[in-house]
């Protein structure tokens, strides 16, 4: 809990939060929730697919997006890899958001 308030504060290093939280766990928690969604929808379970789909992923995407997005204002390195994670960053979990 300590490392996703951290996270949320941009405290993390950039490189941490773009890997670790973003692309890894970003990647992991929207499989999961996906497989879960689908494996409801087969079951005829729709609204519960759709709760389970949404309620774990976009809260995730979008904690994510704010600790990257302030760990790159705290980024001492070349503005170029804030402003890359940043973008990636949103581009990312909004289509992961919406998909």
């Amino acid at each position: 809990m300590k490392n996703l308030y951290r996270l949320w504060h941009g405290e993390l290093a950039l490189q941490n939060a773009f890997w670790n939280w973003a692309v890894f766990g970003g990647f992991t928690i929207n499989v999961a929730s996906s497989g879960l969604f689908l494996f409801l929808i087969m079951a005829d379970r729709p609204i519960s697919a759709l709760i389970v789909g949404y309620t774990f992923s976009v809260p995730y995407n979008v904690i994510v997006l704010v600790g990257v997005w302030r760990s790159a204002d705290q980024f001492t390195g070349e503005r170029r890899w804030a402003d890359l994670a940043r973008i990636v960053t949103v581009v990312g979990m909004v289509l992961l958001s919406v998909t």
